[in-house]
C-alpha cells in the first residue's frame, strides 16, 4: 500500500495525541487560573479586615506616643503581616499538584478519546462487516471513508468478497453445465441410439419384411449410427478442446488454396442438396500460421452448418480478404434468418436454434463452440450476424508475418 504520510493512521494518531496534549494543557492552564483568581478573591477579603483592624491599632499608637519615626517601621511591619497571611502552604502546593496531574490525564484522555471515536468506528464496521461475511453474506459491503489502513483494509476485504462470490456462482454455474451437458448428451445419444435399436429390431423380423423394406430398414440404421459416431467424435472434440488437451502443430497455411481444398471435399455433399457454391476473393496468396487439420475442422464446422441451414437459399458463398495484417473468412448462406434472441447463444454447446431439432437438419449442437475454440485457440475470432443479406459467419486470423512460427 503507498499512501501519503499525512494520510497515514499514525500520522493520524501522533496528531491527535497532539491535539489532546495542547487541549490538555490550555484547559488545565484556565482551569488553575480560574482556582486561583477564586482563591485570592476570597483571601483578600479576609485580609482587607485584618489589615483594617492592625491599622486602627497602629494609628493610636502613634498619635499616644507621637513619633513619625516609628510609622514607618510599623508600616514594615504591616507588610511581613500581609505576605505571610497570603502565601499558601506546603501542603496546599501538594494538593494542587496532585489535582493538575490527575486532571491531566483525564482531560487528556478524554480529548484523545473524542478525537480518535471515528477509528472505533470504522473498527466495528469492519468487524460488522466481517460478521456478514463469515455467516455467508457475499453482498456485504464495508464502506471505504478514508485513504488510510482501515481503508485499504476494507477495500481488500471488499475485494475478498467479490472474488469469493464470483468463485461460488462460477462454481454453481459449472455444475449447472454439468448438469446440462449430462442431459444433453443423454437425450442426443438416446434419440439415435433407440431408433437403430428399433429398425434392427425391425429387420430381425425376416417372414413380415420384404427385401427392400428391410435394406431400406438397414440403411437407416446405418445412418443413425453414423450420427451417433459423429456425435460421440464431437463430444470428445470439444471436452479436449476446452480441457486444454490439444496441442497445436504449427505449419504455414494459404488459406485461399486451404479454401478451395475444403470446398472441393464438399462438392458431393453441395450437389446433393442442390446447393451452389462461389469464393470470392482478390487475393493470390493469404498466409497464416496455424494447424491445419484444426482449422480444416473449424472450417469444415462451418460449411456444414451453411449446408444444413442454407438449403432454402441454394447457395453458400466465402469470401476472404486481407485487412490491417488481418485473414478474414466469411461464410454465408442464405436460408433461414436466425433471430435476434438466439445469435448470442449461437456458439453454446448443444445449443441449436428453435426448429433445427429435426432429423434433416438437427446436428450435434456442438459443431459452432468447436468451431469457435479453434479459431479462439489461433488467436482469432469468430462472429455471426443474420439479416436480410443472409447469415454470415466470419473469422478473422493474424495474418502471418516474416519469421512468424506460431
Amino acid at each position: 500500500m503507498k499512501n501519503s504520510i499525512f494520510k497515514s493512521f499514525r500520522f493520524e494518531i501522533v496528531l491527535y495525541s497532539l491535539l489532546s496534549l495542547v487541549y490538555t494543557i490550555l484547559s488545565e492552564a484556565a482551569l488553575f487560573f480560574g482556582i486561583f483568581l477564586v482563591y485570592h478573591i476570597l483571601n483578600g477579603n479576609e485580609v482587607g479586615l485584618k489589615t483594617e483592624k492592625i491599622g486602627n491599632s497602629l494609628n493610636n499608637y502613634i498619635i499616644d506616643n507621637g513619633a513619625a519615626l516609628n510609622r514607618y517601621e510599623i508600616n514594615n511591619g504591616r507588610s511581613s503581616i500581609l505576605d505571610q497571611s497570603t502565601l499558601p502552604g506546603k501542603g496546599f502546593l501538594f494538593v494542587v499538584v496532585s489535582i493538575a496531574l490527575i486532571a491531566g490525564v483525564v482531560l487528556f484522555t478524554t480529548y484523545f478519546l473524542l478525537l480518535t471515536r471515528k477509528f472505533g468506528t470504522y473498527l466495528e464496521r469492519i468487524a460488522g462487516g466481517i460478521s456478514e461475511i463469515s455467516a455467508g453474506d457475499f453482498t456485504a459491503r464495508i464502506d471505504i471513508s478514508n485513504d488510510d489502513e482501515f481503508g485499504f483494509i476494507a477495500s481488500k476485504l471488499n475485494k475478498m468478497t467479490d472474488d469469493i462470490r464470483l468463485l461460488i456462482e462460477n462454481e454453481r454455474k459449472s455444475e449447472s453445465t454439468k448438469n446440462e451437458l449430462i442431459t444433453s448428451v443423454a437425450h442426443d445419444l438416446r434419440t439415435p441410439l433407440t431408433s437403430i435399436i428399433g429398425y434392427l429390431e425391425l429387420v430381425s423380423d425376416k417372414d413380415k419384411l420384404t427385401p427392400d423394406i428391410k435394406d431400406h430398414y438397414i440403411e437407416v440404421a446405418y445412418s443413425k449410427s453414423k450420427r451417433l459416431e459423429k456425435l460421440i467424435e464431437d463430444l470428445f472434440a470439444y471436452t479436449n478442446l476446452n480441457f486444454g488437451e490439444v496441442t497445436i502443430e504449427w505449419s504455414e497455411i494459404d488459406m485461399v488454396k486451404f479454401i478451395n481444398q475444403l470446398l472441393d471435399e464438399f462438392y458431393p455433399s453441395f450437389q446433393e442438396n442442390g446447393l451452389e457454391y462461389e469464393f470470392l476473393t482478390n487475393n493470390a496468396t493469404a498466409l497464416v500460421a496455424a494447424d491445419g487439420n484444426l482449422l480444416a475442422r473449424a472450417f469444415a464446422n462451418l460449411i456444414s452448418n451453411a449446408i444444413k441451414y442454407g438449403r432454402d437459399g441454394k447457395s453458400i458463398i466465402l469470401r476472404l480478404r486481407k485487412e490491417n495484417e488481418k485473414v478474414i473468412v466469411s461464410v454465408t448462406n442464405y436460408g433461414t434468418l436466425i433471430p435476434e434472441k438466439d445469435l448470442q447463444h449461437i456458439f453454446e454447446r448443444f445449443y441449436r436454434v428453435e426448429g433445427s431439432r429435426s432429423s434433416e437438419t438437427g446436428g450435434t449442437g456442438l459443431g459452432l463452440a468447436i468451431a469457435k475454440s479453434i479459431i479462439q485457440m489461433h488467436g482469432g475470432t469468430i462472429e455471426v450476424r443474420s439479416d436480410f443479406d443472409g447469415t454470415v459467419f466470419e473469422v478473422v486470423l493474424e495474418e502471418k508475418k516474416e519469421g512468424m512460427v506460431g
